[in-house]
């Protein structure tokens, strides 16, 4: 079991009060210490119900993101990674800014090995979008590579 020390700092899991936000918010965002650093393992984080707004038409987007990483020192909370992907509700993005958007934050905040965000988007006027954005330290270049090409060739046999 966690030590209260070990909790601080993650506030909105077992909050009673919980607000959902009205506007993008990357401060919901918390962590957790990694107790086991010494290991390279994988987290993966599977949103599929997420929506944004087109930043033109303001129309609803719906899509499914998948997060994975490799972590370092400190982890994403779940309830404040749901908060956090809920504050894009009322956000005017491309598909492909928000993958870069979401990685991009989690990487500040966790700094971790390696991480990747897909991002599968339903079809608007018959075309679906799925960004893929990744992103790793120096001993993780080679994997960046692999799932990029992977990511391609996903996309190019369908």
């Amino acid at each position: 079991m966690r030590s209260e020390k070990e909790l601080e700092g993650v506030n909105h899991l077992g909050s009673n009060g919980t607000k959902y936000p009205q506007n993008y918010d990357p401060e919901l965002l918390e962590t957790f210490e990694n107790k086991h650093p010494e290991n390279e393992y994988v987290v993966t984080l599977d949103c599929p119900e997420f929506t944004t707004l087109c930043p033109k038409t303001g129309q609803p987007d719906f899509g499914h993101i998948v997060i994975s990483y490799i972590p370092r020192e400190r982890m994403v909370e779940s309830k404040s990674l749901k908060l956090y992907l809920f504050s894009f509700r009322n956000h005017g993005d491309f598909h492909e800014d928000v993958v870069n958007i979401i990685m991009k934050d989690l990487q500040r905040l966790m700094d971790p090995k390696y991480i990747e965000v897909k991002g599968y988007f339903m079809p608007r006027g018959g075309i679906s979008i799925h960004p893929f954005a990744n992103s790793g330290d120096e001993e993780h270049q080679e994997l960046c590579m692999k799932r990029k090409l992977t990511a391609f060739d996903t996309i190019t046999k369908k």
